[in-house]
């Protein structure tokens, strides 16, 4: 099965956690993780952010649940990029 080592999210999440916390906490879901946030738009209750996670074998569900236990939205992924794994040897 393909493994993901890149993706772009666009995310709607309230102002807290802020941009610092937000990153990290999705930063620590694995330690591989690398996470770049930036601050799209901002309105009274919300903010618009673009986020962009790259890794070893990036876990989309896992990703996903903690962007919606901060409170976030994901409104759409917009990029990824895959890799296929090896086929398995029979030896």
């Amino acid at each position: 099965m393909a493994i993901v080592k890149r993706i772009l999210l666009d995310v709607l999440k309230p102002h807290q956690p802020g941009a610092l916390e937000f990153s990290q906490t999705l930063a620590d879901l694995d330690p591989g993780y690398r996470v770049n946030l930036r601050v799209e738009e901002v309105d009274e209750n919300t903010e618009s952010v673009i986020v962009v996670i790259e890794g070893e074998d990036i876990r989309f569900e896992e990703i996903g649940q903690a962007i919606k236990k901060m409170g976030g939205t994901i409104h759409s992924v917009d990029e990824v990029e895959a890799e296929g794994s090896p086929p398995a040897s029979s030896e």
